[in-house]
Formats: structure tokens, C-alpha cells, sequence
């Protein structure tokens, strides 16, 4: 994901250049390769390219509650500006940006996307992937997967202190929350 921005830093400020990005990216943590598609604008500023680009890509891992494989779409929105390292019209070295972690183009005036993206991507990763949003899980007792149904575990025994609760609960006088 390597763009020569060298017109572009020639440019007036102002300037525009638009891509389509239709590219497989390895996903890093995981080592697979997951495809990256969408839109990306460069405009030139004062000091160098501000970058803005509409992503979308897919996660791929194990539910966390049922370790069954997920793909799930993820759509990310990346704004940066990237920063030269050489003046282009005169070969010196500018200097460093208040940002020490900003992002840089390089003596070859290439704009790298690759570690922005990467950034952004496991930023808008969610902590908790989900087969499904009712997923209820593992047996705690025998690993059984209890989407596909009740597992042959006995039923916990009733904790007495709760009894007096659970008559209640039985009699209507409570109502159980519903969850969604």
C-alpha cells in the first residue's frame, strides 16, 4: 500500500488525488491474509498530505464464548496527515513534526499506508468476537457447545440460602428481567 506522492508534494495546497484500494493484507496478530477494499483521498496541506480513507475489511477469529471460526466485516475510517522527510523542491532535510509518532513519507516520497492501516484495523477491532449475539456458549462442565442444544451435564444443585428466593420466583410474586 505504497503511493509516490511526489506530484502531489509539488502541488499547491489544496491539491487532490483519489484511489481505489482493492488489496490482501496480512492481519498481523493472526498471520492471515484478509482482503482490504475501499476509497482512499490524499489532499495536500502545508505540511504535507492528509490522508483520509473508508475501509472495509473482515475479522477472522474464534468466538469468544463458543471458539467456533468468525468472519466478521469490519469498515474503518483512517485520518491522518503523513509528513515529508525531504523538502522535494530542494533536497534538504525538514524538520521533525511535534509528533514524534507521526507518520512519515519517505526520502523516495513514498506514502506507506501499511502501518496506519494496521493501527486503525486492530483499533476498530471489537475486544469480543461474537458468532451470533445470543451465543450462549461452553459447558463449564463438559465442553459442550450449547447452541446446538442442552448439554447431558446434571442440573446444578440449589444453593439452600437462595430457596426462599427461588419460592417466590415459582410463586409469580417476582417477574424474571428479560434480556435482549
Amino acid at each position: 500500500m505504497r503511493i509516490n506522492v511526489a506530484q502531489l508534494l509539488k502541488a499547491e495546497i489544496g491539491a487532490r488525488r483519489e484511489y481505489e484500494l482493492d488489496e490482501v493484507v496480512d492481519e498481523g496478530a493472526q498471520g492471515a491474509s484478509i482482503p482490504l477494499r475501499g476509497r482512499v483521498e490524499l489532499l495536500r496541506t502545508d505540511r504535507g498530505i492528509l490522508v483520509q480513507a473508508a475501509l472495509a475489511t473482515e475479522v477472522r477469529g474464534r468466538c469468544d464464548r463458543c471458539l467456533v471460526p468468525v468472519r466478521q466485516p469490519l469498515d474503518i475510517e483512517l485520518e491522518e496527515v503523513f509528513y515529508p522527510i525531504i523538502d522535494i523542491l530542494h533536497g534538504g532535510k525538514l524538520p521533525d513534526p511535534e509528533n514524534k509518532d507521526a507518520f512519515r513519507i519517505d526520502e523516495y516520497n513514498q506514502l506507506d499506508l501499511g502501518e496506519a492501516t494496521r493501527q486503525y484495523l486492530i483499533a476498530s477491532t471489537p475486544m469480543r468476537l461474537l458468532c451470533r449475539p445470543g451465543c450462549v456458549g461452553l459447558c463449564a462442565d463438559c465442553g459442550a457447545n450449547l447452541n446446538q442444544g442442552p448439554c447431558a451435564c446434571p442440573p446444578a444443585p440449589v444453593e439452600q440460602r437462595w430457596a426462599p428466593l427461588r419460592q417466590l420466583l415459582e410463586q409469580g410474586t417476582f417477574r424474571r428481567k428479560q434480556r435482549n
